[in-house]
């Protein structure tokens, strides 16, 4: 049987408190912060700000402020495609 739940037991006054902390929630919320990271990094080296880059992808701007934010997460194949396109847009000149 797998340990899916990690607890906590902190003491306080009136008795004890056990917290638990779904480990694949909390994987699920690092792996959306990380996603975050790289899909803001992707387009800090295009050089361009959020607007000019949503514009330039063809994604709404809510939808790419939401994945920077990490409100949602980018989907990794989209995050991979964004960040060829840069390179190769950035290899030709073009950025």
């Amino acid at each position: 049987m797998s340990n899916d739940f990690e607890v906590e037991i902190n003491n306080i006054i009136d008795g004890v408190v056990i917290e638990q902390t779904d480990k694949k929630q909390f994987e699920a919320e690092r792996n959306k912060r990380l996603f975050a990271e790289a899909f803001i990094k992707v387009r800090q080296e295009s050089g361009m700000n959020r607007k000019d880059f949503a514009e330039w992808l063809h994604i709404p701007y809510r939808t790419m402020q939401d994945w920077e934010r990490g409100v949602s997460q980018v989907p990794e194949y989209v995050l991979r495609l964004v960040a060829y396109k840069v390179m190769w847009e950035k290899e030709r000149g073009n950025l």
